[in-house]
């Protein structure tokens, strides 16, 4: 009898783990969780959010822009501002209200609209901001928002009981961008630095094209467990996004 019940005990472990690792390995079917005319959220893991604004161009039109938002806790850490203050102000709405979480750090990764054109709200809802010194300078001559907190080439900010991180790899879209990374849900935010499939390379004014195809060379090696890849624009995927940016500027 004892036998019986040990083997049973065991046979339930044996359920238990397959059924837990088969939840693990379920891919996650990103589901659409706010919409309005000027921002939509979807949740694209378990803790990450994609946030999407748009920007009026001369050259390209209404251009999509893309951001992320990653959560542990009642804590969130976002990358890249909405394009304006009214799309920033819903963005922090929806976290504080609907995630009921609180935004510990917003980071900019480069100096462009599309990437700090919302950071005034931010900071009128007493958020602090953090972005590589370049990115600070250059949104001076830029006279753009100006993020608050610098660091050189790598930050490492605390969410919940987990981190994210900002690192620097070298020049590509522009001479500041940096690539977030938030290892819970191995997603990694590429911005302008990284196209999505069959892009053109698109604005080139603060380009090093020399350059470009080797930083993303680092990034790859970088963060080999990357299932997620969020171009600055248009359709995220995985590591081919990678390869494709890397391709595309060699």
């Amino acid at each position: 009898m004892k036998n019986l019940s040990q083997t049973l005990l065991l046979l339930l472990l044996q359920v238990f783990v397959f059924s837990t690792q088969a939840q693990k390995n379920k891919a996650f079917k990103p589901k659409e969780v706010y919409q309005s005319k000027d921002l939509i959220i979807t949740q694209i893991a378990d803790n990450s959010f994609l946030h999407v604004s748009y920007h009026q161009t001369n050259d390209f039109g209404n251009v999509p822009c893309n951001g992320l938002v990653v959560r542990n806790g009642h804590e969130v850490i976002i990358f890249d501002t909405p394009t304006k203050d009214k799309s920033a102000e819903e963005l922090i709405k929806w976290v504080t209200e609907t995630l009921h979480c609180q935004i510990k750090a917003v980071i900019p990764t480069h100096f462009h609209t599309d990437c700090l054109g919302g950071l005034n709200a931010f900071h009128q809802h007493n958020i602090p901001s953090y972005a590589s010194f370049k990115t600070i300078e250059l949104a001076k001559e830029d006279k753009m928002p100006v993020p608050q907190n610098g660091f050189k080439d790598l930050l490492t900010l605390k969410i919940g009981k987990k981190q994210a991180t900002a690192r620097f790899f070298g020049e590509g879209h522009t001479k500041d961008n940096v690539v977030g990374y938030f290892a819970p849900d191995d997603v990694m935010f590429g911005g302008c630095l990284i196209k999505e499939i069959d892009a053109t390379k698109g604005y080139l004014g603060d380009a090093n094209l020399a350059e470009w195809s080797a930083t993303v060379e680092k990034v790859k090696a970088a963060y080999p467990k990357a299932k997620i890849v969020i171009p600055g624009h248009g359709e995220y995927g995985n590591q081919s996004l990678l390869d494709y940016t890397i391709q595309l500027f060699k």
